[in-house]
């Protein structure tokens, strides 16, 4: 079996896992396997497959990768969590971010609540949410 032959078959296999998994991480070894099995055909030893193997791989990631997982993966899907932030909420109880305690009302909902700054603020208050740290609201 031809070196040329060889590299096709591991074009085809890294398809096949890129059709798989859709995760943009074989496609570039394929890149690479296309060049290894020109340079295959023009009669190369194994080093220079290698070497051209290797070096496609590596600018085909960097070149076409940023591209390609910033056009290609759009469906991050949008949660309530990215909504609450710039709203405002209700300070609920007292916000103290030394003693750990703090709460807000948003939304009709209660959220655990810290102060951006580490300043106490008192219940009653109104607040704007600036950030969501896990499950606690960052107000200020």
């Amino acid at each position: 079996m031809s070196a040329s032959i060889v590299w096709l078959i591991i074009l085809a296999v890294m398809i096949i896992i890129e059709i798989a998994t859709l995760g943009l991480t074989t496609i570039w070894f394929g890149i690479g396997a296309i060049g290894a099995a020109v340079v295959s055909g023009l009669g190369y030893g194994i080093w220079g497959q290698l070497g051209v193997f290797a070096l496609l791989s590596v600018i085909a990631m960097a070149l076409c990768r940023p591209f390609a997982v910033r056009y290609l993966n759009k469906e991050k899907e949008k949660t309530n969590i990215d909504e609450v932030v710039g709203k405002t909420a209700v300070v609920s109880k007292l916000i103290n971010n030394e003693m750990a305690t703090g709460e807000v009302k948003l939304n009709g909902m209660d959220w655990t609540a810290r102060s951006e700054d580490g300043s106490v603020i008192e219940e009653g208050k109104r607040v704007t949410v600036v950030s969501v740290q896990g499950v606690k609201l960052i107000v200020k």
